[in-house]
């Protein structure tokens, strides 16, 4: 069949770009207007609107830590069943996941409401930062299913050999957040609220664009009847458990690293640390672009037991993610002083604390992308636990070691160079795990 051809081509670097090149450019993009965010609202508003963005950041990835474990996890169990030749059981297993999304976004929209002004009244905030930060999340809550919509739609998408389309709808909700943060912040003077309501809007493209999508039967995956199966639920659920571990933790690092920051330094510590995760993330799209773009392959040639089919994407999936490492490590060292007076004056004190944070940062992206590929790896061929442990491991346990440690020794530069020593500590782990599994998934 037509739109089974890319899982029966032969595994080459250039069949395997060819699926993995859109995907990649979609995440990238989508950090790249994500930066932009937070461009027009330091240089709009202010350096204490960035702190509030970052400050809501953990609260947003709360919320959508769930849709975050269903997507993966449900493009995971989907594409193993079509691989299995049971197409019409994954296409209601796909409805009814959505719909199971679209459930979980409302509730937690309404959960968001009712805890966030409790919240950043305990972070001892002053007035302006707090006001902020009530005024971001209020506003970006409104549209909590559009975006659990996006992000189970990009992976879909992906998986039903239509990245192309994916990428043009994060290329268009990109440019529509650019074009509407100026117009918003700039021309009707909403303030940051306005950078909320943009960013909503952006992201709401994809969900628009899927529900036509998948609404059509002419789609490799298209909407059925639903039909309850807890078993695809909960398998859906533990293989994307480490998704949704990998955003819980994410959130609570970053409040780490805020409460750390104030500590220290103070609420430009806490604009410094947002300007270094818009970077890191930006580099790190590039490898999580690659992971989400190889996944459904991983996991059809899983479900068809092609073990030679698997074990040269593997092959070829390491040496791409080593060049990418290489030429992202060299760019951040070499762009950071111009990355940075981006977001920040070289008089504003934030700017050399985002330039030392940047270069000993930058050490990560060594380590990072194979994190990313590992974890994405095993959740692709349905051993959630697995993904599970690596991506708990790497993103909470290995972070609060160095997170307190290192902070205590050396000051502010410890809690820059918690990021590379955690990574590192999490690649031993995933190159364990990598070869204790080989025999067992034949890769």
């Amino acid at each position: 069949m037509k739109d089974q051809n890319v899982y029966t081509k032969p595994v080459s670097l250039k069949n395997i770009l060819k699926f993995a090149v859109p995907t990649i450019a979609m995440t990238v993009f989508m950090s790249f207007y994500t930066m932009v965010d937070g461009l027009f609202v330091s240089n709009l508003i202010g350096t204490n609107a960035l702190s509030a963005i970052n400050l809501t950041a953990p609260l947003i990835q709360l919320v959508t830590a769930i849709s975050t474990m269903l997507a993966t996890g449900g493009s995971a169990v989907i594409m193993k069943k079509m691989g299995e030749g049971k197409s019409e059981e994954a296409k209601e297993d796909f409805t009814f996941l959505i719909l199971i999304n679209v459930l979980v976004g409302i509730i937690m929209c309404a959960a968001g409401y009712l805890a966030m002004e409790h919240i950043f009244a305990g972070m001892h905030l002053s007035a302006d930062v707090e006001g902020y930060c009530v005024e971001y999340l209020s506003r970006y809550l409104v549209f909590t299913v559009p975006i659990l919509l996006m992000n189970n739609f990009t992976l879909y998408m992906i998986a039903s050999e239509k990245a192309a389309l994916s990428l043009a709808c994060s290329v268009t909700g990109g440019v529509l957040n650019m074009v509407l943060d100026y117009v918003f912040i700039a021309g009707f003077d909403m303030g940051i609220s306005g950078a909320a309501v943009a960013t909503g809007l952006g992201y709401s493209v994809t969900a628009v664009a899927g529900l036509f999508v998948f609404s059509k039967k002419t789609s490799l995956l298209h909407f059925r009847k639903p039909v309850c199966r807890p078993k695809v639920l909960m398998g859906a659920a533990t293989n994307g458990c480490s998704e949704m571990a990998t955003a819980l933790v994410t959130g609570i690092i970053t409040m780490m690293f805020n409460w750390t920051m104030l500590r220290y330094v103070g609420e430009d510590g806490v604009a410094a640390v947002t300007i270094i995760m818009y970077v890191l993330m930006f580099a790190s799209s590039l490898y999580t672009g690659y992971s989400y773009g190889v996944a459904p392959m991983l996991s059809f040639y899983h479900g068809e037991q092609n073990h030679k089919k698997l074990k040269d994407l593997v092959s070829v999936s390491l040496r791409v993610i080593a060049c990418i490492s290489v030429v992202t490590v060299a760019a951040s060292f070499l762009l950071t002083k111009p990355l940075v007076s981006v977001f920040a004056r070289p008089d504003n004190p934030v700017y050399d604390l985002a330039v030392t944070g940047n270069r000993i940062c930058t050490i990560a992206l060594l380590f990072i992308g194979f994190n990313i590929f590992a974890s994405g790896m095993f959740t692709a061929l349905g051993s959630g636990i697995v993904s599970a442990v690596l991506a708990f491991s790497r993103s909470f346990v290995f972070m609060l070691i160095t997170m307190i440690v290192l902070p205590l020794i050396l000051g502010v530069n410890g809690i820059w160079l918690a990021t590379p020593v955690a990574e590192l500590m999490a690649l031993v782990l995933s190159g364990v795990m990598f070869l204790r599994y080989r025999k067992r998934y034949g890769y």
